[in-house]
């Protein structure tokens, strides 16, 4: 009897390493996660997000709920990871011009101006000519520097929404940049 207590125990501590070995954790946003060293498809931001694991993990994913994760992450001022869930989200559902323009609007914050102008053209492409779309063209062309542009993306956002407290902010915050610059 006795050895079959050492035995079963030696079982059990050879399971114990074992499991050591590799363990995995469930975060909570739903992805599982192993202590495994990752390896990373890039080092910075290049042509594509692909690098993101916490979309990819999952084996069935909404465009809706890629845009709702990629909002909070926007909410969040983690940028990185809402441009990878709306480029997540474009690839579930191309014709989606909001995660279209969430995902151009992320690029302009991690300075990728390159990707957000291709984003871009494919939100006006779904969306057309509406306020949002002015004004976070205008957005980006203030991050940039070229305060002509912004304005006249502003202006356009105003014409078609002049009631939207967003775009009266963003025409406010031109006017501050512009003084700014004035002094």
């Amino acid at each position: 009897m006795r050895c079959f207590r050492v035995e079963g125990l030696c079982w059990v501590l050879v399971a114990v390493a074992l499991a050591g070995c590799q363990s995995t954790a469930l975060t909570d946003d739903g992805v599982v996660r192993t202590n495994e060293p990752e390896t990373s498809e890039f080092t910075s931001f290049a042509d594509t997000f692909k690098g993101l694991k916490t979309v990819s993990a999952v084996d069935y994913y909404s465009s809706d709920q890629a845009v709702a994760a990629a909002k909070n992450q926007f909410r969040q001022e983690n940028y990185g990871n809402a441009g990878a869930l709306f480029y997540k989200a474009v690839q579930l559902a191309p014709n989606d011009g909001e995660a279209w323009l969430g995902l151009a609007a992320s690029c302009d914050r991690i300075r990728r101006f390159d990707l957000s102008d291709v984003a871009y053209r494919q939100a006006h492409r779904l969306v057309g000519s509406t306020a949002a779309y002015y004004n976070n063209v205008g957005y980006s062309y203030l991050l940039r520097g070229n305060l002509q542009e912004a304005r006249r993306n502003f202006l356009k956002a105003y014409e078609l929404a002049p009631n939207d407290p967003t775009v009266a902010n963003n025409l406010q915050l031109l006017a501050s940049s512009v003084k700014t610059l004035q002094r």
